[in-house]
């Protein structure tokens, strides 16, 4: 897998940190866990955004773009990685959020995410709705524009995910482990596509669990596997097989960017025995996955930890009423 031929920027702090969580595996009663630590590789308050937009905004800096015009909720994770990676590399970021996900409240609507891609300087545009979009993108876009898809989430947006299997199985081998069930969150896709080829360029003999936040895991696993394939097809592969990919859909809940109360109870469950913060949108619901699937498993598992915290506090609220003590 030689990536040397992509334009590629640094963003993050590569290895990110690959650790035991004894404690969360003695409270679940299974195998081994571990946490792949990309909530803690630098830039913007981290994030699993990072190593996509390294060959995005490479190869955008290539093309000569002097803009970056992107998309997403209005909490998204994506676009305040992409804000911090414009200001750190001299680009204009325009932002384009849409007021999808039902909720509503100033933590929701002027907090976490959405003051921090104030801070690092973008134009943030609000839309209510697709027409909307449609019109503040057309608005805003010109030729030395350069437009990322919603999650950075494109074939070679997943390189960078492609990179991070190499990274991760280095360190599992290290450590003496030859399989492992890895869970990631599922969104727009190409984190979890990225994994998924990754792994199987590499011959690697454990499992991917894709847990999807957002969509049916029918649709989840098709886009998973049109991500994996033009990935594979910028590398001069042929599409994968992922014959060792799982994509699920049940922990879900009411949709996307709701919170359940089972994300709720898996947030405290990480909290109170790793110190380890989630999300309620991706690693959380993720995670009540990961709770189910570890207690059963006979190989290790890895959950991938893909960030998310400053979105944490648009709910703050909610986390509030669950966990203040009288």
């Amino acid at each position: 897998m030689d990536l040397s031929a992509f334009p590629r920027v640094a963003l993050g702090s590569w290895p990110t940190p690959l650790e035991d969580a004894p404690r969360l595996a003695a409270a679940l009663g299974g195998p081994q866990v571990l946490i792949k630590r990309d909530d803690v590789n630098g830039l913007g308050a981290g994030g699993n955004k990072l190593r996509k937009l390294e060959f995005l905004l490479g190869q955008a800096l290539e093309d000569g773009a002097d803009t970056i015009i992107t998309f997403g909720a209005l909490q998204t994770n994506h676009g305040r990685q992409t804000a911090a990676a414009c200001a750190k590399l001299g680009l204009r970021c325009e932002l384009v959020l849409t007021a999808k996900v039902p909720m509503t409240g100033d933590a929701y609507e002027r907090s976490g995410n959405v003051v921090l891609d104030h801070m690092f300087g973008a134009n943030v545009h609000v839309c209510a709705d697709a027409d909307e979009t449609v019109e503040a993108y057309e608005r805003i876009n010109h030729d030395k524009a350069v437009t990322l898809p919603v999650g950075g989430s494109n074939g070679l947006g997943a390189l960078g995910y492609v990179a991070a299997a190499a990274e991760l199985v280095g360190q599992l081998t290290d450590r003496g482990i030859g399989t492992a069930t890895i869970v990631v969150p599922d969104g727009s896709g190409a984190t979890a596509a990225g994994i998924a080829l990754g792994t199987e360029l590499l011959g690697w003999p454990g499992t991917v669990h894709a847990v999807s936040v957002s969509h049916t895991a029918a649709d989840a696993e098709r886009e998973l596997r049109v991500l994996a394939a033009d990935a594979a097809a910028l590398l001069g592969e042929p599409a994968p097989e992922l014959g060792h990919v799982t994509v699920t859909d049940d922990t879900i809940g009411p949709g996307y960017g709701v919170p359940t109360p089972e994300m709720w109870s898996v947030l405290e469950l990480f909290a109170r025995t790793e110190g380890v913060l989630l999300d309620p949108v991706y690693t959380g619901k993720a995670a009540v996955k990961f709770r189910e699937i570890a207690p059963r498993s006979d190989v290790p598992v890895v959950f991938l930890h893909t960030g998310g915290l400053p979105g944490f506090y648009g709910y703050a609220p909610e986390a509030v009423a669950q966990f203040r003590r009288a």
